[in-house]
């Protein structure tokens, strides 16, 4: 019985600290910023600017940045379908496209 108690509770999403996630989002700012600062990616409003217009009919979700591979993926929905757009973020420019 201890065991299963043990085991419910490990697996219970309450475990998680509240402000795991807010802490995780802080620091993927720190890092956005940092890397913007330096120059390796745009910002990510302008992004958005040169994408956003392009995806007519779509619904802007939101975006995603890989900082290893300075990659923004900002997602889209349109008639049910979800799209990933993969912008380069040193140069702005979109490198691929999936869910069309």
């Amino acid at each position: 019985m201890f065991m299963f108690a043990l085991l419910a509770l490990t697996l219970s999403p309450s475990v998680i600290p509240a402000d795991a996630m807010p802490c995780q989002k802080r620091r993927d700012q720190d890092r956005a910023f940092e890397a913007r600062k330096q120059g390796r990616i745009l910002p990510l409003p302008e992004i958005e600017r040169r994408v956003i217009p392009t995806m007519a009919g779509a619904q802007y979700l939101g975006p995603e940045v890989d900082f290893d591979t300075g990659v923004y993926t900002l997602k889209f929905l349109r008639n049910g379908t979800v799209i990933w757009v993969r912008v380069d973020g040193r140069s702005g420019q979109v490198i691929g496209h999936t869910g069309y």
